[in-house]
């Protein structure tokens, strides 16, 4: 594609018109808003009204800022009618962008990617054109047009085959291309430098990613999807297209997206504002469990390989339960207090009728403990010269005796998710007795460790989040001094989830994403062969059997990598069937500038010395893109004082994500991430460290959009044997 297309003056002024048009709207938008602002009486109904308006004004305002995101990528023609011979009478015009916008009366001058008259811009083929004339696709950097690309359709008679369209290139000379829309466009978005965010597709959607895209609200729908292929984006896509066709009642109940770490949500941070949906709630697991401190670097933020496992294990969910059981306790005996010239007696039988009680009434522990406690008062009321005394006159005497107030703990404490795992998980005892034989001994005890002197000093793992949630679903809100509950201490739930990654979910977190759904709608992103998780899954339906059920759910398959290059996608296929038998990688749409490179390192000793020549090498190729040195966990540290020694400048993935023009990245950390270059470091380290070694290879192997080199002192793994 070069400047010469005959119609690129007028499209670029096209473009140009846009842009002012947005620009008018939004000083449109700030005038109202200054409208809005001024002053502040009136009737309540007034200011309420006032700030509804000006906060749809900041939504507004919001979505207009496009930052360096093009507004307008393509263009359609479609036939606007036809008679009776089929001759097509008029050919109408849509200019198609990332936001809807209009000139001063009104009229469209670009019409919304997700909007109906906009789906043949993605679906149209040869075989079923959707009334199109005429395709065109913009390469577009901001408000500057570079090229432009035609796909012509009612053109079968010169020899095309019906699923095929023609291609226009810039000097109007007409070629046959098959598969894939705008296949130089394509190219073009996917050969450009990496910026260390993820770009949105909106510019190129393939058929099969709009189908998914565009697929309606309600049930689990499963996307799976090898490297490459476009998961991640379809689903934050799906997304704001959700909220597009049902903005009223979804904007309200809440769209929630979870991701595997910080790191990737950092990656993809600028994808939905790039779309004109900046309010969508984008998280990790962890943050949805409030009031506890995360471990954040080392060893201590995740567990070793037999407590992970039992944490994610389905069976801890009776076992948290049996836990919050286990505190509501009897006495022994019989307890006697002070009161008035005398004593009360609280009696041992009268305890269990208590908590008996209790357990029928209320299904969760926290909101039944005023209601035990009043009842305990009065039990001990009733032993005063045969009632002669009511519950709150022994309370008001007792209320402050220290060896009631730890009756009344023992019998019913007031616990938070955190108390109760912290004293769990701090007792022998306590496991023993939650466990019930669900675990065996080994299993169950692998979940202790020294209590803390303070639960402050507390820092949870990764793992914990979901069992902290359990027990939050079990005890339910700690009520206030004044007996109320606090809405905000309750789960949350949302109109549609995202969740990446899903793969890696065990049954304990998959649970905690179900709690969270209003109506059981949800999008799930993954890949069977890049599960690396302690509980991964052989089949969907070992996803599915832990999410909501509400409505049928539906798997969809993405086929085609658009990212990986085939020579490398050739050589992590190879490893991807050791890893994950029967299972079909995608299949790469293009060849790579170089096949991978495989560096042989004589003695360990002189590993990182290669790895850093080889980092300044492959950065040197690329250029401006960003490059990523791929190492088992344990090496991060190393590798990164070896490179700062060396002046080499970098950036860590656990503190910076992608920022930097080269990061060390952890094997563990490197899951839907793309880079331009990729530098993998010792594969046999790799595969032996990680619970489910050879698909964490097969990961960090499928990162690469343009180059990839393996380092290597140790025998490569069998796969990666020519």
């Amino acid at each position: 594609m070069t400047s010469q297309h005959p119609d690129f003056d007028e499209e670029q002024a096209y473009i140009d018109r846009a842009y002012a048009c947005l620009e008018a709207s939004r000083t449109d938008a700030w005038k109202m808003r200054g409208l809005t602002e001024s002053g502040t009486g009136g009737t309540f109904q007034n200011r309420f009204e006032r700030n509804a308006i000006d906060e749809a004004l900041v939504k507004r305002l919001t979505d207009l800022d496009l930052g360096d995101a093009a507004l307008v990528f393509g263009r359609i023609d479609r036939l606007a009618e036809e008679v009776d011979d089929g001759a097509a009478i008029g050919i109408e015009s849509f200019h198609i962008g990332r936001l809807a916008v209009s000139d001063d009366n009104r009229e469209p001058v670009v019409v919304d990617w997700r909007a109906p008259v906009a789906e043949p811009f993605y679906r149209a083929t040869g075989r079923d054109p959707m009334g199109l004339a005429r395709r065109r696709h913009f390469v577009v950097q901001g408000r500057t047009l570079h090229g432009i690309e035609d796909e012509l359709f009612g053109v079968g008679h010169l020899g095309v085959g019906a699923d095929d369209g023609l291609v226009e290139d810039a000097d109007g000379a007409t070629q046959a291309v098959t598969g894939l829309r705008g296949y130089s466009t394509l190219l073009a978005s996917i050969e450009r430098g990496r910026s260390g965010q993820l770009g949105d597709i909106v510019a190129t959607i393939q058929a099969e990613q709009d189908e998914i895209i565009r697929s309606p609200q309600g049930g689990v729908l499963v996307v799976q999807g090898g490297p490459g292929t476009g998961k991640t984006v379809v689903a934050l896509h799906r997304a704001a297209y959700l909220l597009y066709t049902n903005r009223f009642p979804l904007e309200d109940q809440g769209v929630l997206v979870i991701g595997p770490n910080r790191v990737f949500l950092r990656y993809i941070e600028r994808v939905l504002p790039s779309l004109g949906e900046a309010g969508v709630e984008q998280v990790v697991l962890q943050d949805l469990v409030p009031d506890v401190r995360w471990a954040t670097s080392g060893a201590g933020m995740v567990d070793g390989r037999t407590t992970a496992r039992v944490k994610g294990d389905e069976r801890m969910a009776d076992l948290v339960r049996k836990a919050v059981k286990d505190r509501q306790r009897p006495l022994r005996e019989d307890l006697r207090f002070p009161f008035r010239h005398g004593y009360v007696r609280m009696r041992a039988e009268e305890t269990e009728r208590i908590i008996k009680s209790a357990r029928r009434r209320f299904h969760r522990h926290n909101p039944a403990c005023r209601w035990v406690e009043n009842e305990l008062w009065e039990a001990m009321a009733a032993t005063w010269r045969d009632g002669e005394a009511s519950g709150a006159q022994v309370r008001e005497a007792l209320k402050n005796d220290d060896e009631a107030r730890a009756m009344i703990d023992r019998i019913w404490p007031r616990l938070s998710p955190a108390q109760l795992l912290h004293d769990l998980f701090g007792s022998k005892a306590l496991l023993k007795l939650a466990n019930a034989g669900r675990f065996s001994e080994d299993e169950v005890l692998s979940l202790y460790r020294d209590r803390s002197e303070s639960l402050d000093d507390v820092r949870w793992t990764v793992a914990d989040a979901a069992l902290l949630d359990e027990a939050r679903m079990h005890l339910g809100p700690v009520p206030r001094r004044n007996g109320k509950v606090d809405e905000s201490d309750e789960i949350r739930t949302y109109g549609h989830i995202v969740v990446d990654e899903v793969q890696d979910l065990t049954p304990m977190q998959l649970a905690m994403v179900t709690r969270r759904s209003l109506s059981g709608s949800l999008t799930v992103v993954g890949d069977l062969a890049q599960a690396t998780g302690a509980h991964a899954p052989s089949t969907w339906n070992d996803v599915l059997d832990h999410l909501p059920e509400r409505k049928p759910s539906r798997v969809i398959g993405l086929s085609v990598g658009y990212r990986i290059p085939g020579q490398i996608m050739e050589l992590a296929t190879r490893v991807m069937h050791a890893a994950a038998p029967g299972l079909v990688a995608p299949r790469a749409v293009r060849e790579g500038v170089a096949p991978p490179r495989i560096v042989s390192v004589p003695a360990v000793d002189e590993l990182l010395a290669v790895v850093a020549s080889e980092t300044v090498a492959m950065v040197d190729v690329i250029g401006p893109g960003n490059v990523a040195v791929v190492v088992p966990d344990s090496m991060a540290e190393a590798t990164s004082e070896f490179f700062a020694a060396r002046g080499i400048e970098h950036g860590r993935a656990a503190s910076a994500a992608l920022d930097s023009g080269v990061t060390i990245v952890p094997v563990g950390l490197v899951k839907g991430l793309e880079l331009d270059g990729v530098i993998v470091v010792e594969p046999a380290h790799i595969v032996r460290a990680e619970p489910q070694g050879m698909r964490a290879l097969y990961v960090a192997l499928t990162r690469s959009t343009q180059r990839l080199t393996v380092v290597h002192a140790e025998e490569l793994p069998a796969p990666m044997r020519d």
